[in-house]
């Protein structure tokens, strides 16, 4: 099921996600709906929050041909390249407007899977940017968060004069 976003500057867009406790079916039907989600919008990534769930989840799927999504609970970066990629990001919670952010090139993320077992998986180019992003979602931060302060209001306001 395609789930409604929740809109920025709604408060949980900058609250922390709720660790999962375990793999439930619960947490595999969110699962399901964040894929459907993230497919329709079009988009690459997905983190719980942007939907209303506040737990630490999040979807990713950068394949060409789609159908590859990775299923994470609890995402941490545990390694970063040191070489830096520019990718030009956006946000459905925050729509009409995107910036270019420099993130670590490569990732080592740390997490838990749908098969219940604690997973290491890197990830490469638009694929670590997006879990990057997701990450940062469930820490409560938007990727706008990466730019100067005064790009960041101008971003901002740019997004509040799209939405009247």
């Amino acid at each position: 099921m395609k789930r409604p976003f929740v809109m920025w500057p709604d408060k949980r867009l900058r609250s922390v996600a709720d660790d999962v406790p375990a793999i439930t079916d619960d947490i595999r039907a969110i699962w399901a709906d964040m894929v459907e989600t993230m497919d329709a919008m079009p988009g690459v990534g997905l983190a719980a929050v942007q939907i209303r769930v506040m737990q630490r989840l999040a979807v990713v799927d950068a394949s060409d041909a789609r159908g590859q999504a990775v299923l994470m609970a609890n995402p941490e970066v545990l390694h970063a390249s040191a070489q830096m990629r520019e990718h030009e990001e956006a946000s459905p919670n925050l729509p009409g407007v995107s910036a270019v952010i420099q993130r670590p090139r490569a990732v080592t993320v740390r997490f838990l899977n749908a098969n219940r077992e604690t997973e290491e998986r890197d990830f490469v180019g638009l694929w670590a940017t997006s879990v990057q992003h997701q990450i940062d979602h469930l820490r409560g931060k938007m990727y706008f968060d990466h730019l100067s302060r005064t790009k960041r209001e101008m971003l901002v306001k740019k997004a509040g004069k799209l939405r009247r």
